[in-house]
């Protein structure tokens, strides 16, 4: 038996982590939550997910900023995480990439898009 894959969703819109944790939970992953970055970096310690989906625009401390702590922190740098964000303008994309993030979704989030990256960045096929 394959060992369940550990996706923390770091977002601060409690609506978005509901849902992303429904269509998640349907196709047999666990979710856990944080909704601020504090909160992230106690969760990276405890819980050690395989993915991480990151909000960018969140109060306090932002995605960009997050990831960026995040892959400093030591045995999590090749933990991949996944921009979840509103922010569609040119260059976003590569601002996200270039703060240290994996993969790149645009909100509102295309579950379809979600699944396969997720998939892609796990090697596992659903």
């Amino acid at each position: 038996m394959r060992e369940k894959s550990i996706i923390l969703y770091v977002e601060d819109n409690r609506e978005n982590r509901i849902l992303v944790r429904r269509v998640l939970e349907a196709e047999g992953y666990v979710m856990d939550e944080a909704s601020n970055a504090e909160d992230a970096m106690k969760k990276i310690h405890s819980v050690r997910p395989s993915l991480i989906l990151m909000d960018i625009n969140m109060p306090d401390v932002d995605g960009y900023a997050l990831t960026a702590r995040i892959k400093a922190e030591p045995g999590f740098a090749s933990v991949p995480i996944i921009a979840v964000t509103a922010n569609v303008m040119r260059g976003d994309r590569e601002r996200s990439l270039e703060a240290g993030c994996d993969g790149y979704i645009q909100k509102p989030i295309d579950i379809d898009i979600l699944s396969q990256q997720i998939e892609r960045f796990l090697g596992r096929s659903l």
